[in-house]
């Protein structure tokens, strides 16, 4: 990228000098001939017609620039596109599993719970019951805010171009 900027540069560094070199040229005050007898028009001297062939090669070579400069801006915005694409669903990936984490967890939780009332049901106080429905508890809210955290995480990285963009401006 930085090649074809430094090449624009030289580019139009020489168109310039072909520009000064033509204004010249044009400038340079011509033998005038009587207005009664029309003059033959006399061809370009060498210097000009040698001036106007590389002023024509620069410009082609100019087109060719532009067009791979637009060519590599292009490719760039294709390559931040696959770059937001793979990043979310990195985030997607990384909710999914937190989601299974809690379904697992949240079946655990009701399990302990179904123990512990048909425990309570029979009049019988186990602690192990307790604990692991306690236990299942954590679990879950652990899970819970993993899933919040991966969610937050979603949110920043959507905001971030936006705060990048307003601290640009």
């Amino acid at each position: 990228m930085r090649d074809i900027t430094e090449l624009e540069q030289r580019i139009t560094a020489a168109l310039e000098r072909i520009g000064k070199g033509v204004d010249r040229i044009s400038a340079a005050p011509r033998p005038s001939a009587p207005i009664a007898s029309p003059a033959p028009v006399a061809p370009l001297p060498a210097a000009d017609a040698a001036l106007r062939a590389q002023l024509e090669e620069e410009k082609s070579l100019t087109a060719q620039l532009q067009e791979r400069l637009r060519v590599a801006k292009d490719r760039e915005s294709k390559g931040d596109l696959q770059e937001k694409i793979d990043r979310l669903t990195q985030q997607l990936d990384m909710q999914g599993l937190e989601l299974q984490r809690m379904r697992r967890t949240n079946a655990t939780l009701s399990d302990q719970l179904a123990a512990l009332l048909t425990a309570q049901a029979a009049g019988v106080t186990e602690p192990h019951l307790i604990n692991k429905s306690l236990m299942a508890e954590l679990d879950a809210l652990r899970a819970l805010r993993l899933t919040e955290v991966a969610e937050m995480d979603e949110i920043l990285a959507a905001l971030e171009p936006h705060l990048t963009e307003a601290g640009h401006a």
